[in-house]
């Protein structure tokens, strides 16, 4: 298995974040590695997901877990590995939320494919969080755009 977790804190509130991620069809206004992304149907455990990553063909993913102001999290199928992605809110105590987005890549392949495919896909994160707790922000009262992004960890192969 390879993973990598990209963490970053803003003055907004849990609601706002969990706002801007609820919005699917809004991803491809402030994830800006994406052409376009759909909500296939009901916003739900087993919905699909159709995002069309900058220059290439449109994936489909499904999602796995939706704990309403918590986490979102999806999964894709892609030549013998499974891409499990997810958002995971928490509140600060000082107020605000915390943000982890986590990309996990598993399966019979994930060993040979996952250091070259992992970094690849994870190279944005730093400018999708900054732009995701902006958009967030820009929901919240007497917040500022402050997304300030507090590490990265990167699992490798396990």
């Amino acid at each position: 298995m390879w993973s990598h977790e990209y963490t970053g804190e803003t003055t907004a509130t849990p609601q706002a974040v969990w706002a801007v991620l609820k919005d699917i069809d809004g991803w491809a206004r402030w994830d800006t590695s994406m052409e376009s992304v759909s909500l296939l149907g009901a916003f739900e455990v087993g919905g699909k997901v159709s995002m069309t990553p900058t220059g290439q063909e449109p994936i489909v993913s499904v999602i796995t877990d939706i704990q309403d102001g918590v986490r979102y999290a999806d999964e894709t199928e892609f030549e013998g590995v499974v891409l499990r992605f997810s958002h995971t809110l928490s509140p600060r105590g000082e107020g605000g939320t915390r943000v982890v987005h986590r990309l996990e890549i598993s399966g019979p392949q994930a060993d040979g494919v996952g250091p070259e495919l992992g970094p690849a896909i994870t190279e944005d994160f730093p400018q999708a969080m900054a732009a995701l707790l902006a958009h967030a922000a820009a929901h919240t009262p007497g917040a500022g755009a402050d997304g300030v992004a507090v590490g990265a960890t990167d699992g490798g192969t396990r």
